[in-house]
């Protein structure tokens, strides 16, 4: 059986076929324990497609674009890909229980070609990545908020301080008696449970289940990380959220936006009616004000910088005011334009942590807690959980700290954060992306020379570029800077990575700084296609070891406080 109808193209961009496998390669899928059944002719009436014919049709528990993941009662959507078309897997989906195909003009020929058509109903768009994320909400009822009524789904987006907002957010929700889920680039969990996912960004089906897996769970409030990514390919398509917060926006995946405009535009997809009910966004940069002034949606403002834009436009519903160190991070107070006041602290260095933590506080207070309830929960200083790779310490004299940072900005404000006190000198172990934004890689090396005494530039993921070149570009631009600005800096080459961190090691006294930059909690770096372990964190532990130098396993460690600021 086959139905058509015409929609509308969705944005260009990368795309990847659905793979196919056989049962030996079956990937478990994330699912809640029970889907209430919904008729093949709700989908179809949801995408605009007759009902007629469909009545007897096999009712839907499932959706997935993974013939591997495919359970019976799902439906398949065959997607186009890069290389594959999602077609070609379809009568895997079939045998394995997929009681309908969602596929486009391209696939339906293949499928006729093939007589699987002739198994099940396959349903005819034009863009069935537009219809996926519809179809999952419709399917694992997570139409409105985060899995249905009673759970508050906060989003964040923003260029830097994803990761640590959402955990952040986390923490305060819970120290207020929520139970909490968490979708992100690190963990997945629900109600303290990790949940296991073969994506580090799922796919919008995944998404949805997950949604519906915390609501069986008696979450209560989640939090979300919201990519450029997963924006533009549709990954969060049919979610609705509560509240979506903006931390920046600064120059990173120009490889797939093209400009810092098209970057902007699809961050700003998120601040609208059809994906979130109210926004709080940070306007410490243009970016930021742009967004607060265009957001078809209520916008409550937060300006974190100790001094407003030149041109005037310094006005924000809440201020961060009395910045001051306490331990390693910072004590400080939120005041909104009507006098309120809020007492918060971060536990993790640097103003960008600040930034952070002042968002984290209004999402939770933009969700529905009054501001006594948020301060109570605030005086149990909710802000020192450790987020792993983001400003996390592994060794104490000298101190030595792995964060995430991987663009530009992230990287000035890293190395401004750690900067040692005193005579110490900061060491700098980094490298840049391959296949990625290549135009900030000479960029990093600037920033790198300004901010470092000892700058060791080395390999991140070369993915399938000649890492030796990468390298040079980065390199490049640290001895532009340095020879320009007369700073003197020792700028070494090292390779591979795990040899740059021992040589950073060796390089440092107790009163030094080391900060090895750019990959943060991930384990594996990808060189040629193939995924080696390496671990900075361990890396790190391992050379300071060898080293007779003292280690720590936790982010938080009071030795650090005399040796940054």
């Amino acid at each position: 059986m086959k139905v058509n109808v015409s929609e509308q193209p969705m944005p260009t961009g990368r795309r990847s076929a659905s793979p196919g496998g056989t049962q030996q390669d079956r990937q478990p899928a994330i699912r809640p324990a029970r889907v209430d059944p919904v008729p093949l002719a709700e989908i179809a009436a949801l995408l605009g497609l007759p009902e007629d014919g469909l009545e007897d049709a096999p009712a839907v528990t499932g959706v997935t674009l993974d013939s591997r993941s495919v359970v019976p009662g799902d439906v398949y959507f065959a997607l186009p890909g890069a290389s594959r078309h999602g077609a070609d897997f379809a009568r895997q989906a079939v045998e394995a229980g997929a009681v309908a195909i969602v596929t486009d003009p391209d696939g339906a020929q293949q499928l006729a070609l093939s007589e699987t058509s002739a198994d099940v109903p396959v349903l005819v768009v034009d863009a069935p990545r537009a219809a996926v994320g519809g179809a999952s909400a419709l399917v694992y009822g997570t139409q409105r908020g985060g899995g249905g009524a009673g759970v508050a789904l906060l989003g964040v987006t923003g260029t830097n301080g994803k990761t640590t907002t959402t955990y952040f957010a986390n923490a305060l929700l819970r120290a207020l008696g929520h139970r909490t889920g968490l979708i992100g680039t690190i963990e997945i969990s629900a109600g303290g449970e990790p949940i296991p996912s073969r994506l580090t960004t799922p796919e919008s089906p995944e998404v949805h289940a997950l949604l519906a897996v915390m609501r069986e769970k008696g979450v209560s409030a989640a939090s979300m990380e919201v990519s450029s990514h997963a924006i533009e390919f549709g990954r969060v398509d049919g979610v609705r959220y509560d509240v979506v917060g903006f931390t920046n926006l600064t120059q990173d995946h120009l490889d797939l936006h093209g400009t810092m405009g098209d970057y902007y535009a699809a961050k700003a997809r998120l601040f609208t009616p059809e994906r979130a009910d109210r926004a709080v966004v940070t306007v410490d940069d243009a970016w930021g004000r742009r967004l607060a002034a265009e957001a078809p949606i209520p916008v409550t403002t937060l300006r974190t910088e100790a001094a407003g834009p030149a041109d005037g436009t310094d006005t924000a519903d809440w201020t961060v005011t009395d910045a001051r160190r306490s331990g390693v991070g910072t004590a400080f107070e939120l005041r909104h334009a009507d006098g309120t006041a809020l007492r918060v602290r971060s536990g993790l260095p640097g103003g960008f942590n600040v930034a952070n933590a002042a968002l984290a506080t209004l999402l939770v207070l933009a969700s529905g807690a009054s501001a006594e309830e948020v301060q109570k929960a605030l005086d149990t200083d909710p802000f020192t959980v450790e987020v792993p790779g983001r400003m996390q310490l592994v060794g104490t004299a000298p101190a030595a700290v792995v964060d995430f940072a991987h663009n530009p900005d992230a990287l000035e404000r890293a190395l401004d954060a750690v900067r040692p006190e005193g005579a110490g000198r900061l060491i700098v172990v980094f490298g840049a992306t391959g296949q990625r934004d290549q135009g900030k890689r000479p960029i990093m090396g600037a920033v790198a020379a300004r901010g470092a005494d000892v700058v060791v530039v080395t390999d991140d993921d070369p993915h399938d570029e000649d890492a030796g070149a990468i390298r040079a570009e980065v390199i490049a631009g640290a001895r532009a800077e340095d020879a320009g600005q007369g700073l003197g800096r020792r700028i070494d080459e090292v390779a591979p990575r795990a040899a740059a961190i021992r040589h950073a090691v060796s390089l440092a006294g107790a009163e030094d700084v080391i900060l090895v930059a750019g990959r943060g909690h991930e384990s594996f770096q990808e060189v040629k296609g193939v995924n080696l372990a390496l671990d900075d964190r361990l890396e790190l532990r391992a050379a300071l070891a060898e080293h007779g130098r003292p280690s720590c396993r936790t982010g938080r460690d009071s030795r650090l406080q005399a040796r940054t600021h």
